[in-house]
This record gives C-alpha cells, structure tokens and sequence, in this order.
C-alpha cells in the first residue's frame, strides 16, 4: 500500500517582536472580534470565511475562564512583559478529504489532547475550509507553563553551573557561575518531529477506522530514499492564483515535477520488466534461448498494419530496432541482457541528477517568489510604520492580506540569511537557468532511452510469439487420449 504524497506540517511560533499578536492571531483563526488588551488594538475577522469549527480545550488545572477565547489570549499577552516576547505557538495541517467533517473533528481532538492538553498547554483549533479541497487545521497553543493553582509559571529558571565535584563554580564578580534552564521541555528541537509523526500515526489510524486506504506519511520522499521528486507547497496566494486560471513560477514547477515524476515512473516499469525477461532468457540452455535474427524476422510478422500511417510507423519502429541491435552489437540474447543492464544503471543516473536538479530549482524558485513577495508589499509595511495610531488598526484591517503576506516573505528571507545564504535573486536565476538546461539534456537522454525500450519491446512480443507457436506446435503432435 503505497502512502500518499508528504504531509506538510509547518509548525512557527508568534512573536512580538516581529509585530504580531496572540490576540489577533485567535481572531483571524477562529473568524472572531477579539480586543488586545495590551495594546488595545481591536481584531475583526467576523467577516472572515471558511472557518466551519473553533474550539479551545483545557488541562485540567487551567482556570475555567480560560475557556473563553479572549480571556484566554489576553491573558497570555498580559503575562508576557517584553517587546520580544514568544507568546504561542502554532501548528497548521492538512486534513484528510477522506474523512467527514465529524471524523475530522474526532481526529483533531484525539491528537490534540494526547499531545499538548494532556503535556500541560491550553490549545485553541480552528478547522478552515472553503470548499476548495483544502480543508486544514490551525492549532495555536501556549508556551508558558501553568501552575496547578491555574496561574501562570515561570518559561526558564536559573540553574548553577557546578564542577566534577558537585559544587557551585565562582563568577569571580563575588556569585556563582550560573546559566537558564527551561522549565518544560516544550521548546526541545526534537518536538517537531514527534508531533509531525504523531500527526501521521493519528491521521492513519482515522482513515483506517473510516475504511479508508490512503496512508499519509510526515517524511519527505528523500528520508523515505524515494526518487519521486516532491511538489511545491504553493501556498495560499500562488494557490488562489491558480485557481483562477493564472499560472504561477511555483504552479510551473509543479507542472514540470508531475511530468517528470510520470517519464521516470514510465521508463522504470519499462526497463524492469525488460531486464527481468532478458535475464530469464539469457540463463537458460543455449539451445532453447532464441537468436537475434529468429526474433527479427518474427518482430518482422507481428501484425501489420492497414493504413498507410500505420505502415509508416511499423517501418519506423523496425527501422529503430534494426539501428538499436546495430549500433550496439546485439547478437545474442545475452549481450541483450548486458545491454539492458547497462541502459538500467544509466537509467538510475539520469533519474538522480534530474530529482537532484528539480528539487534545487524548486528550493530556488521559492526564494525567487518570496523575494518578489516582499518587495511587492513592502510598500505597504512602509505605509502603516508612518500611520497615526488610532488610524493604525484600521489601515491593519484593511490591508491585512498585503501586511501578512509582506510578514511571511520578510520572515523567509531573514531565516534564510540568518542560515548563512546570501540574498542573491540574479544568481538564483543564473543557478536556476543552468539546472534547467543541464536538466532538459538529461530529459532528452531518458526520452532516447524510452525509444529503444520500446524498440526492445518489439523483440520481447516477438519472442512470446515464438514460445506460443512452439506450445501450438507441440500441442499438436501430441496423440489423442
């Protein structure tokens, strides 16, 4: 049973400091009016569509209030005091189309408690879908830990630096040598994949339960060592674009991906079965494996054609046989099955150096996007830093879109140059523009490739003609009982 392509799980934290708010986001996701407190900037998204489910579910020491939505947010912003504060974090996932908006319901829950409520965190879902085949989930959670008197706890504490001995190491300032610690192990790096997998296990076993076959998996086709080259997350602008008919850079590579993935998938199959039938041929007794020239004057017999088309076509493909077994020296099954080896192991060469290829070109024509994204909205990110603050929440609403999307373009290119990569769009072109063209030569020698298989394919239904008029031949000499 074969998984369905890679589940995208993106899991981000808001924080203040890059200008958002817990607040807000509650708003947007759960399509509600929510004021900040903190701030006193009201969020209106009633207007907002697609949101069909929000719910907020409750460790079992968090104060009842917390139930409330805003109560709930506006109390994580109050606690948290700097301007750099991580005020929660959120985890987006697709849900299955499979499932029924009840069993979508049950799944989110199930895996929403048994990893975060029952952990010690207030989660806050919201299940969006506009009826466009994309229904999805937003979990935002809280990363501060409560107490069991339902108040809030400390993030991090201090934690002294001891020697081999057990003992405090002076400062040399007249104190101890100390360092933070967190108080809760949710910020650990690993998390991100245990709750990816755990998606996958819970999002299995709901389709499973359904009746459903289709597995999902939370690894990429590379962990899995699959060649099936991934397609582009478009994301919600590039997806709507499309949507409406308008082809996008990201839209193109999917396109070119699917393409690719079905000529590899084609001339896989093919090469297979052909490698696996020349190497039974060529290991049986000398006598009973059929020679080249019985199998060309038998491909030579299979039916033909009545069109004049067809006749065109009939002489093309013998004429591409006659020129394959030429060109190659073929006059033994055996040296046919060396042959086929070989074109096998070119086959896997080709096939590494075009996912290689298509896998940098989408990873680069993201950052191309992202950067036209981000210089298409900064703009407006200039506007609202020079708007009076009581017009600010307003200019906020009605510009919503261009900010977020400026927010999510800004937020890429800082972690990319925060990774040690240069913001290069030429040279993104430029490496873009080679891998392409290195690119369609491969296509063109896995295309040639194609063709002489189909040329050897004609000597493989010459040789089951062969082997059905030999059973027809001895069937008749055999006497009647």
């Amino acid at each position: 049973m074969s998984p369905i392509d890679f589940c995208h799980i993106p899991v981000s934290i808001i924080k203040r400091s890059e200008g958002r708010s817990a607040v807000a986001a509650a708003a947007y996701r759960s399509g509600t009016k929510l004021t900040n407190e903190w701030d006193g900037l009201t969020h209106d998204y009633t207007r907002k569509s697609g949101v069909v489910h929000a719910e907020i579910m409750l460790p079992a020491h968090a104060p009842p209030e917390f139930a409330d939505r805003s109560t709930l947010w506006n109390s994580v912003e109050q606690i948290e005091k700097a301007r750099d504060s991580q005020l929660a974090r959120e985890i987006e996932a697709a849900l299955p189309r499979e499932l029924s908006r009840e069993q979508q319901l049950a799944l989110v829950r199930a895996y929403v408690k048994d990893n975060f409520v029952d952990k010690g965190m207030c989660a806050d879902f919201a299940i969006h879908d506009k009826g466009t085949g994309n229904p999805h989930v937003h979990i935002m959670l809280t990363v501060r830990p409560l107490k069991e008197n339902g108040a809030w706890g400390a993030k991090c504490r201090k934690a002294y630096d001891l020697d081999e001995n057990g003992q405090r190491i002076p400062d040399g300032r007249g104190g101890w040598k100390n360092h933070r610690e967190d108080t809760t192990d949710w910020n650990d790096k690993g998390n991100v994949e245990i709750w990816r997998a755990a998606w996958a296990a819970y999002t299995n076993r709901a389709l499973e339960a359904a009746g459903q076959p289709a597995l999902v998996d939370h690894r990429s086709y590379k962990r899995r060592g699959i060649d099936k080259i991934p397609s582009v997350h478009l994301g919600p602008a590039a997806s709507q674009m499309e949507k409406r008919g308008i082809r996008t850079g990201k839209g193109e590579v999917n396109r070119q991906i699917a393409a690719d993935n079905k000529l590899l998938k084609e001339i896989k199959a093919r090469i297979t079965r052909l490698y696996n039938w020349s190497k039974a041929e060529a290991e049986k007794p000398e006598g009973q494996q059929p020679s080249m020239i019985d199998l060309w004057e038998a491909q030579q017999q299979l039916k033909r054609p009545d069109t004049r088309t067809g006749k065109i076509r009939a002489l093309q493909e013998s004429a591409a046989l006659f020129n394959f077994l030429n060109a190659n020296g073929i006059q033994s099954m055996q040296q046919l099955h060396d042959k086929i080896s070989d074109m096998n192991t070119r086959y896997y060469d080709l096939r590494r150096e075009i996912v290689k290829a298509e896998r940098r070109i989408a990873v680069l024509t993201e950052r191309e996007e992202m950067w036209a994204q981000y210089n298409k909205y900064k703009a407006v990110h200039k506007q609202l830093a020079k708007v009076k603050p009581e017009k600010r929440e307003l200019f906020e609403q009605r510009h919503s879109r261009e900010l977020i999307l400026y927010d999510a373009a800004a937020r890429y290119l800082k972690e990319l140059k925060a990774s040690g990569e240069e913001l290069s769009p030429k040279e993104w072109r430029h490496e873009i523009d080679l891998l392409a063209a290195q690119k369609q030569v491969d296509s063109i020698d896995m295309k040639a490739m194609r063709e002489e298989l189909k040329a050897v394919e004609r000597l493989r239904k010459a040789a089951d003609q062969l082997a059905r008029q030999e059973r027809d031949k001895h069937r008749d000499r055999e006497p009647e009982r």
